[in-house]
């Protein structure tokens, strides 16, 4: 997880990464594995992080292109060193900065799957959907959700299943083919 965009919120956090490190660690995955899907961990708010600083987190999210992130308010954990800071950053500040990265984690993730649209993909099925007992739901290799029509007879197995519908955190799609393992 990057945590943050700026290399002296990363040291206050005392990670031992600076923001060029860990970029270049994604230059090398993306460069060994050409489709990752890279995921992260984000915190807004840390003690003291000023405008500028979270401005470079949103600069490194876009840089990566992250598909998702979990995205966090700071808020004070006993027995850390953060928690010994002065939190000086508004409550309000925090909730506007958390919506702004989400708002960008989420269109990046929608383009992301949009550029899937057409191509087939493989899915291990997993069962019915929660939401629609008529659709099945299973993820591809790089854990995307993808609902599909199927019967229950599939669960377990590697499908193929073709993208109709990309949507920011879900893909739908339509059984082109079983996997044979």
């Amino acid at each position: 997880p990057v945590q943050s965009g700026n290399n002296e919120i990363l040291k206050k956090m005392a990670r031992k990464y600076t923001r060029e490190q860990y970029l270049e660690l994604v230059r090398k995955i993306k460069e060994a594995i050409p489709d990752v899907v890279l995921t992260t961990d984000i915190i807004v708010g840390f003690p003291g992080e000023t405008e500028e600083q979270f401005e470079d987190t949103l600069s490194l999210v876009e840089e990566v292109g992250f598909d998702s992130a979990y995205t966090f308010i700071y808020s004070p954990r006993h027995g850390t060193p953060a928690a010994g800071m002065e939190d000086n950053v508004s409550e309000e500040e925090k909730k506007e900065r958390l919506q702004r990265l989400i708002n960008l984690v989420q269109r990046i993730g929608r383009e992301k799957n949009e550029a899937l649209r057409g191509k087939v993909v493989e899915v291990l099925v997993e069962g019915p959907s929660k939401n629609n007992p008529d659709m099945m739901t299973g993820r591809t290799r790089t854990n995307k959700i993808v609902h599909f029509k199927g019967t229950e007879d599939c669960i377990g197995q590697l499908i193929h299943v073709k993208i109709t519908e990309p949507q920011t955190w879900t893909l739908y799609g339509e059984v082109v083919t079983k996997v044979e393992v």
